[in-house]
C-alpha cells in the first residue's frame, strides 16, 4: 500500500558537459526530472538545455518565450521555472492535452491525492470491462489487465468535472497504459502486439506509484517560486492565431524531422483506449490533418501533385534545389517495394515550414532570435540539407541571418541501415 504521506521529491538535476553536448537534443535525461517525467513522451529534447539558454538569454535582458511545436511541454514548464512569460502552440490534440495537464502543477497535490484515491476505490468496487475496445488494446493486454485498466477510466469519468484535478488523474492513467502492458510497447512510435516484454507491472500498482510521483514532484515544485502560468493553444504553428504582433523575444523548438516519423501515430495507443480513435486510418482525419505535413502516409491521403507543391511562392529561394531532389526521390521510389512518395512529403515539409517561418516573423519582435533544433535526412539515400534549407527560408521571410551548430553525428554506424548518407542533428539559431 503506498502511504498518503508522501516525500518531497528531492535532489540535484545537473548533467556533466559532455552529456549536455551529446544529449540536448534528446528527451531521455527527461524522465529523471519532476514533472518532465509524467509522461513519456519521444519528440522532445533537453529540459536541462531548455533552461541553460533561457537563463542565458535572460542575462542579456527581458525574454519572452514562444514554443510552436510545443509537444508535451518541456519549453513551457522550463520557462515557468525561469520566471518569465512563456506561450506555446501544440496542433496534436491528445499531446496538446497532456501538456495543459502537466501544467497543472499548482494544483493542491492533497486534493488530487484524495481524488486519485477516490477513484481508485470506485474502480476497484465497480470494475471494469474488456467488451467495444479496439483491436489494438485488445492485442496489447491479457483480459485481466485491460478490464483493470477499464475500472479506472470508468471511475475516473464518474469523477470528471472538468477541472484540472481531473485532468491530471486523466495524466496518471494515460502514463501508464504501456507500462502495464505485456507486449512491446515502445513509446516511439510503434505497438508491436506480438513483441513481449520481460516486465510489466498491474494496474493498481502502476497507478499508485504515478500518482505518487507525481503528488511528490507538485509538492517539491511548489516550493519554489511561481512566476506567470504558461499557455498553450491548440493551434497551427503555420498560423499561430492567439499570439499577438512581436511578442515573443525568443523561440526554442523542435519541428517535425523530415524522417517519416508519423507524430499522429505516437499516442494512437492510448488515443485507441479512451476511444478517440478505432482504427489506424481514423488519424488522418483525428490528428495527422492538422500537423506538418513530414510524414508519407499524410501526403499520400491527401493525394498531392509536386508541381502543385513547388508552385508555393515560399519555396522560392530552395525551389530549384528542391525541384532537383524531389525529382531524384520520384525516380529512386520507383526502384523499392513500398514506392513511398518521400517526393512529395519533402516538397510539403519545406512548404509548410516557410510558413511558419512567416509566421515566427510576425510573431518574434525585431531583435529576437530563434532556435530549432533540427536533423537533417536521405530519404532512399537521397540528401536533403534541412538546416541549410530552412535558414534560406527564414532569410526570406524577413530574417536577418542564421547559423548551424552541430551537436552529434547521426547514421555513422551502418549496421542494420537502410543507406549509408552520413547525417547529423543540431541546433539552427535564427536572428531577428
Amino acid at each position: 500500500m503506498v502511504s498518503k504521506q508522501l516525500p518531497l521529491f528531492s535532489g540535484v538535476f545537473k548533467l556533466n558537459d559532455k552529456s549536455t553536448a551529446d544529449r540536448s537534443s534528446t528527451f531521455v535525461d527527461n524522465m529523471q526530472l519532476p514533472i518532465h517525467r509524467w509522461f513519456r513522451y519521444s519528440a522532445g529534447f533537453s529540459a536541462q538545455w531548455v533552461e541553460q539558454e533561457i537563463r542565458q538569454a535572460m542575462s542579456g535582458g527581458m525574454v519572452q518565450l514562444l514554443d510552436p511545436f510545443a509537444g508535451a511541454g518541456t519549453t513551457l514548464l522550463e520557462g515557468e521555472r525561469c520566471g518569465i512569460p512563456v506561450r506555446g502552440v501544440e496542433a496534436h490534440p491528445f499531446v496538446c492535452r497532456i501538456a495543459r495537464a502537466r501544467l497543472a502543477w499548482r494544483e493542491s497535490p492533497d486534493r488530487f491525492w484524495e481524488l486519485a484515491q477516490e477513484v481508485n476505490r470506485l474502480a476497484q468496487r465497480q470494475g471494469g470491462d474488456v467488451d467495444g475496445y479496439p483491436d489494438l488494446v485488445v492485442r496489447c493486454y491479457p483480459p485481466q489487465t485491460l478490464a483493470a485498466l477499464d475500472a479506472l477510466k470508468r471511475a475516473w469519468k464518474v469523477y470528471n468535472d472538468g477541472s484540472p484535478l481531473s485532468e491530471l488523474v486523466w495524466l496518471a492513467l494515460v502514463a501508464i497504459l504501456r507500462v502495464c502492458s505485456p507486449v512491446g510497447t515502445a513509446q516511439w512510435q510503434y505497438v508491436l502486439p506480438r513483441k513481449e516484454k520481460k516486465e510489466m507491472m498491474p494496474p493498481d500498482v502502476a497507478f499508485q506509484i504515478q500518482v505518487s510521483n507525481m503528488a511528490a514532484d507538485m509538492r517539491w515544485r511548489q516550493q519554489m517560486p511561481w512566476g506567470e502560468p504558461a499557455r498553450i493553444f491548440q493551434e497551427d504553428a503555420r498560423v499561430c492565431p492567439s499570439l499577438p504582433d512581436g511578442w515573443a523575444t525568443l523561440v526554442i523548438t523542435s519541428p517535425p524531422y523530415t524522417n517519416n516519423y508519423d507524430y499522429a501515430d505516437a499516442t494512437r495507443l492510448e488515443m485507441s483506449f479512451w476511444g478517440e480513435v478505432s482504427n489506424w486510418g481514423e488519424l488522418q482525419q483525428k490528428v495527422r490533418r492538422f500537423l506538418i505535413r513530414s510524414c508519407t502516409q499524410h501526403v499520400a491521403a491527401e493525394k498531392l501533385e509536386l508541381d502543385e507543391i513547388l508552385q508555393d511562392a515560399n519555396l522560392t529561394p530552395i525551389v530549384d534545389e528542391l525541384r532537383q531532389q524531389c525529382k531524384l526521390l520520384a525516380e529512386e521510389r520507383l526502384l523499392h517495394g513500398g514506392k513511398k512518395p518521400y517526393h512529395l512529403m519533402i516538397a510539403a515539409y519545406f512548404s509548410d515550414l516557410a510558413r511558419v517561418w512567416k509566421t515566427l516573423r510576425r510573431v518574434i519582435a525585431e531583435g529576437g532570435r530563434a532556435c530549432f533544433v533540427v536533423g537533417d535526412s536521405a530519404p532512399y539515400g537521397i540528401y536533403v540539407p534541412v538546416d541549410r534549407w530552412l535558414g534560406e527560408l527564414a532569410i526570406a521571410a524577413g530574417f536577418r541571418s542564421y547559423y548551424f551548430e552541430k551537436i552529434r553525428d547521426r547514421n555513422v554506424k551502418w549496421k542494420n541501415r537502410k543507406h549509408r548518407v552520413p547525417l547529423h542533428e543540431g541546433r539552427l539559431w535564427v536572428e531577428g
